[in-house]
């Protein structure tokens, strides 16, 4: 400090700073030491950038006049103890002579973000290498003062956008006179107290002016002394204005605690604190921006500084009240769940204290109360509101009651479903496509179907939650179509049968009163798939039962109707759950099974039998290639021809889907692997001559060789190879692979890759083994004697017998209706019917009788064969029971041509329904009839004109080769028949 604290400084101490401030100032007496704490804090303070700077305030700085050296110097003195022995000296205060007033060329130091005022410490960092030694320099020649001049900003940026990097980069690049012209020229003669490394320490002693330039480099200007303008101590209006500065000075800081400290070292540490002082104290700690203090500065008169100051503490007042409203606000913000949260914590701790709780009620609040974390925001507000009861309910049971089991079993089952929780949805078309043409051959129906669905939920952005069902006979892919969708949609899959089901308590829950109460099938789904839009496939929904327990299918009702099951109520929880964004797949075998209020509520996409061609192409693409890895065995080593695959399909597996096919693959498969399997046990004592060559192959070198022949004897190798056919044969099979290694190195190689190595084993390896090849000849060894004839009985049909194209729940067949007679007389006409037909067909063959008889009046008026005839008309394959009404007309055809004596035309089948005027009606599953015909080479078909439409919508591969006649009334028939 420059000037000692003298009881003579003392004396015009400025009061109203003591009333203002504390009540109590330290005299100086004890001044060293808060300075001592202040240098102290400058030593350790970290660094920053090249010109950053801090302030701190100082001792008292007077104009220099009264300056006492020694004083300054006895002070500095201790400041600078425990610093290196090079600290010591370049911070030592020069003693005597020289004065303030007498530096008229000093250093400019330019100060990036604020000006130093009088009184005020600053530290600064010093890049520049020159600006540094001649800071030093000064030091030494007992000269330690330089200029601090605040820097201006540059052109065109706006000083509060500016960032503060950017001011220090363009402080570190400017030198000379672009430095000169960025400098204000106003600023603060400053003593440099301590320089160590790149830290140079300021306190600011009185204003200077800038002249002219001495040296551009290192930068030295010429500087004048500022005095401020006399004035009126006595004047009432400085006098009221300084008093304004300090009441607004005591509101500061009675809101703001910021700057109390900074007042109380000040006011310690000061030694003659009148008006201009206030001012420069005022502005230094107000939060202004740095043109503003720099006005400040440079405002010589004591009035006009004042007023300057007043303003920029009142402005500080302004935003202590503005950070006042803010601080209340945010306390205002804090919700009454926060308060809530707290509130129930001391309880816990209150209850834990008293013993009135126990840790597992606890444990089991906070992990329910985990589970709804993540979701809390989705969780709908009322079953929030059940949550909150069951949980207040939980804490007031005692543990050991079956209330409180129930309570917990109930919570566990409501924290546990996804509310609001979607999958995101996959819209890609194209994706989706490839996925289901992976999965399954054919079904363009069905996939187009899907397509459509994604497409839809393309444009709309989201997807609603549909009900589709499959229908058709066992083993097309029912149910691996639904799981297809599942993964060409991105949403998890979920499958539930229902075939059987009786208790209305499987889907709508049981009541949680009862014991072993649980929710039903769809709130278990929710819970095992952690989405809210899974696709649930709901599997055999055609057998559903009816026992005591109530109707399920009329409870699916509710489940599956896209109006009612946004809010659908599941018993056990007691709570609205939303199901409409849930796809829901169905399978039946037969729709009519399937009551009508649950039909209409679905989407009906029937899926016919395969024909022998699809058949083939699924065999070969999916069943195969799945019953090959799944028995261990490789491409190579086995071959089942097309002709193989045919006579499979024609004479084993006639039914329209194709499990049985899988099966009967998966039976070839096993045999074949029992079969490379025993031979692999026949040829495995070979291994033992490798043994004596082993030692020669060592010897062999020749590498091109060795890659020569691992390539050709990969390719020769198309026999068996079993190194997979046992997993429990690992080992030994490894050590005949090394084996059959050395007896191809024998051969003229030499294999140091192992890579290689192996390649070339397995291919030695597999030579020993024969190829195994099924084909229709040896079929039967491997599949037993055929299953199924050829459906055609006869090559030409005699008279009385036509065949009839029939739908059943595995597809379609053909059939043959045979009419004999049985005797003849007068008046004895008749019909016996047989083959265990239902009431359905028994009416059928009536109906026929009676047409048949009226169309041979009208052909025949003389022939009176129906009134004296007893007939018998008989369905062959009599152990199947048989019922429907679409065999009238092939009735009244076998009728006619027995009574006719004429047979059908070779090659001709026929289906429809016929009335008693001789109307044909249309009937159901043209493509399975379709497909029944083909399998049976029939070429002529007739079908009634109402069914063209069902016929034209089949696959061109299905209507190929076939010859179809629609007809509406039974005489068309009769032309073409006969």
């Amino acid at each position: 400090m420059l000037k000692a604290l003298t009881s003579s400084c003392l004396q015009n101490r400025f009061h109203a700073v003591t009333t203002a401030f504390t009540p109590q100032v330290r005299r100086g007496t004890d001044s060293n030491t808060p300075l001592l704490r202040v240098l102290g804090s400058l030593r350790s303070s970290n660094r920053r950038g090249p010109y950053l700077s801090r302030r701190f305030f100082c001792s008292d700085s007077t104009d220099g006049s009264e300056s006492n050296s020694e004083a300054a110097a006895s002070e500095a003195k201790p400041a600078e103890e425990g610093g290196d022995a090079d600290s010591k000296a370049s911070a030592a205060i020069v003693p005597t002579v020289f004065k303030p007033e007498d530096c008229l060329t000093v250093l400019a130091l330019p100060l990036p973000h604020r000006p130093l005022f009088p009184g005020f410490y600053m530290h600064i960092y010093v890049k520049d290498p020159k600006v540094l030694a001649a800071l030093l320099e000064s030091r030494k020649r007992q000269a330690p003062y330089a200029g601090a001049f605040l820097m201006k900003d540059e052109q065109g940026t706006d000083p509060n956008v500016v960032s503060a990097s950017d001011t220090e980069k363009n402080i570190y690049e400017l030198k000379g006179k672009d430095m000169l012209n960025r400098l204000h020229e106003v600023g603060t003669l400053a003593q440099i107290t301590s320089i160590k490394d790149d830290q140079v320490i300021l306190i600011g002693h009185r204003r200077i002016r800038m002249t002219e330039v001495v040296s551009e480099e290192p930068l030295t200007v010429k500087v004048d002394h500022l005095k401020e303008q006399p004035y009126n101590k006595d004047d009432d209006v400085i006098k009221a204005t300084s008093f304004e500065v300090l009441s607004t000075l005591r509101d500061v800081l009675k809101t703001s605690s910021l700057w109390k400290d900074h007042v109380q070292t000040y006011i310690q540490h000061i030694g003659d604190f009148n008006y201009a002082r206030l001012a420069d104290f005022g502005a230094a700690i107000s939060g202004a921006n740095k043109l503003q203090c720099q006005q400040v500065l440079e405002e010589l008169d004591v009035h006009k500084r004042l007023q300057l100051t007043l303003e920029l503490v009142k402005k500080e007042m302004e935003i202590s009240k503005i950070q006042e409203s803010i601080a209340r606000a945010i306390e205002e913000k804090i919700s009454g769940e926060q308060r809530r949260y707290l509130l129930n914590e001391q309880l816990k701790a209150i209850k834990k204290e008293l013993g009135l709780e126990t840790d597992d009620k606890t444990a089991l609040s906070a992990k329910f109360r985990e589970r709804l974390e993540p979701n809390k925001e989705k969780i709908p507000a009322h079953v929030m509101q059940v949550i909150e009861e069951e949980l207040t309910k939980l804490q007031l049971l005692e543990a050991s009651s079956s209330e409180f089991n129930v309570t917990r079993n109930y919570l566990d089952w409501l924290t546990a479903l996804p509310w609001g929780n979607y999958s995101d949805e996959n819209f890609d078309v194209l994706r989706a496509e490839q996925i289901l043409d992976e999965d399954h051959y054919g079904l363009t129906d069905v996939k187009e179907r899907i397509l459509e669905f994604i497409a839809v939920g393309k444009l709309r952005g989201t997807s609603q939650g549909k009900i589709i069902c499959l229908s058709g006979p066992p083993g097309v892919g029912k149910t691996s179509i639904g799981r297809s969708i599942a993964r060409a949609l991105n949403r998890k899959f979920y499958r539930f049968s229902v075939g059987g089901l009786s208790d209305v308590a499987e889907i709508k829950g049981h009541r949680r009163t009862y014991i072993g109460a649980m929710p039903g099938k769809m709130v278990q789904c929710l819970k095992s798939v952690g989405t809210a839009n899974p696709l649930v496939l709901i599997d055999e929904i055609d057998k559903l039962g009816r026992g005591h327990a109530g109707d399920p299918a009329s409870a699916m009702l509710e489940l599956l109707d896209p109006e009612q099951n946004a809010n659908f109520l599941d018993h056990y929880l007691d709570v609205p759950i939303d199901l409409s964004k849930v796809l829901f797949v169905c399978t039946a075998n037969v729709v009519e099974m399937i009551p009508n209020p649950l039909l209409d509520r679905m989407e009906v996409i029937s899926i016919a039998g395969y024909i022998t061609d699809e058949k083939m192409h699924i065999a070969r693409d999916y069943l195969e290639k799945a019953t090959r890895e799944t028995c261990g065995i490789k491409p190579e080593q086995v071959e089942v021809t097309n002709s193989a695959l045919l006579a499979l399909i024609e004479n084993y597996c006639r039914e329209a889907g194709v499990r049985n096919l899988q099966k009967q693959i998966e039976k070839i498969y096993r045999k074949i692997a029992l079969k490379l399997v025993r031979e692999y046990g026949e040829i495995e004592p070979q291994n033992t001559e490798v043994d004596e060559v082993k030692a020669e192959s060592i010897h062999l070198s020749d590498e091109i060789k060795s890659k020569e022949e691992i390539q050709t004897g990969a390719e020769s190798a198309n026999g068996s190879n079993d190194d997979e056919a046992s997993e429990n044969n690992a080992e030994a099979e490894a050590q005949g692979a090394v084996n059959q290694m050395q007896t191809s190195a024998n051969e003229d190689t030499c294999l140091q890759d192992t890579q290689e190595t192996e390649k070339a084993t397995e291919s030695e390896a597999s030579k020993t083994v024969n190829k195994v090849v099924v084909d229709s000849p040896n079929l039967a060894d491997y599949v037993g004697k055929p299953v199924f004839h050829a459906e055609r009985i006869y090559d030409q049909t005699p008279v009385g017998v036509v065949m009839g194209l029939a739908w059943t729940s595995m597809g379609g067949s053909t059939l043959y209706i045979e009419t004999s007679l049985v005797e003849q007389g007068e008046g004895k006409g008749a019909l016996n019917v047989t083959g265990q037909l239902g009431d359905v067909m028994k009416e059928s063959a009536q109906i026929a009788h009676t047409v048949a008889r009226t169309i041979l009046q009208e052909k025949e008026p003389d022939n009176q064969f129906f009134a004296n005839s007893k007939l018998h008309l008989h369905v062959p394959a009599g152990a199947t029971p048989k019922d429907g009404p679409s065999a009238g007309c092939t009735m009244i055809t076998s009728l006619l041509s027995l009574a006719m004596k004429k047979p059908v035309k070779k090659d001709l089948a026929m289906t429809g329904e016929v009335t008693l005027t001789g109307k044909i009606l249309p009937i159901g599953g043209v493509k399975e009839k379709a497909i029944a015909a083909r399998r049976s080479d029939v070429k002529t078909i007739i079908f009634p004109s109402a069914n063209r439409r069902d016929f034209d919508e089949l696959a061109p591969n299905v209507k190929e080769g076939l010859d179809v006649h629609f007809v509406d009334d039974y005489q068309q028939i009769f032309d073409l028949a006969f």
